[in-house]
């Protein structure tokens, strides 16, 4: 290759080369901030080409979209100095870019870290004013958002990052404290159940008792309409039995004579004394009724 060639190439490549450190591209969910020697110039550069100085220009790009800062797990005391592990989470992003990049030098760990430290100050905070059940259910959503509004301001103030949301995953006890209120839920669940026990039985006893009286009035009143109906049928037997006997007395007398001889001659082991010339043997002398 001649001298001349050589030249042109280092030309063409040192025109590249200047090119390529002269224009940069921010996009939508960026965020950018120029540098001059290391002062800044341009503290928030729109979204778009841009062109800088090569060396003596410096461009930093941050991500601007919302960032999900999942803390560790701690242990928090509430105002009756119960142990509570919590599980949060916070979402931010960059609000003030010169700001963030003053605070952090655009390391985005440092600011996570930061975040992670007023996070975990602040909820120590809102729950060592609160009792368990204020944390767990009662003033839960008023905790998370005077956290969130607390952090915001602190953090816009000290490194341009605005905080969005700052939300609990989980609440646990300790595994101590779990199986002491474990077993008092259970104590608690046990009494109940046999206050419910003792009423079913109170309450089925008197379902009972009503029911044996039901019976007993029931039947008796039964027994009385089936007494009062036999009555009555032995009534209207008698008076048939009556009238009809009444239209022949002889045929009657000698009817109730049948019956008695068929009664005490049923049975041929039994012994009779009697006389023959009695009213009772009649019917058995006397081959016509009535002679």
């Amino acid at each position: 290759m001649s001298a001349r060639n050589l030249i042109v190439a280092i030309i063409v490549l040192g025109a590249l080369f200047v090119t390529a450190n002269s224009v940069f591209i921010v996009k939508q969910t960026e965020r950018a901030i120029l540098l001059r020697f290391g002062a800044v110039t341009r503290a928030d550069v729109e979204p778009g080409l841009h062109f800088k100085i090569p060396i003596a220009e410096d461009i930093k790009i941050f991500d601007a979209r919302v960032l999900t800062l999942d803390s560790q797990a701690e242990t928090y005391f509430t105002l009756e100095k119960k142990p509570l592990i919590v599980d949060s989470f916070a979402k931010w992003r960059i609000k003030d870019v010169q700001k963030y990049y003053t605070a952090s030098s655009g390391d985005e760990r440092r600011a996570r870290q930061v975040i992670e430290e007023r996070v975990n100050e602040g909820l120590r905070n809102q729950i060592s004013r609160r009792d368990m059940h204020e944390v767990i259910s009662g003033e839960r959503d008023q905790l998370m958002q005077e956290l969130t509004n607390d952090l915001n301001l602190v953090m816009l103030n000290a490194m341009g990052v605005e905080v969005i949301d700052v939300r609990v995953k989980r609440i646990d006890l300790p595994p101590d404290v779990s199986s002491s209120v474990y077993e008092r839920m259970n104590s608690e669940r046990q009494i109940e159940a046999r206050q419910y026990r003792a009423q079913g039985r109170e309450l089925a006893l008197g379902i009972r008792a009503d029911a044996d009286r039901q019976t007993v009035v029931i039947s008796a009143e039964a027994y009385r309409e089936s007494e009062q109906q036999r009555g009555e049928g032995d009534a209207k037997s008698a008076a048939i039995y009556a009238n009809a006997f009444n239209k022949d007395p002889e045929f009657y007398e000698f009817y109730r004579s049948i019956n008695a001889y068929a009664k005490v001659f049923g049975n041929k082991g039994d012994l009779l004394v009697l006389d023959p010339s009695s009213e009772f043997f009649k019917y058995l002398k006397n081959k016509t009724p009535g002679s």
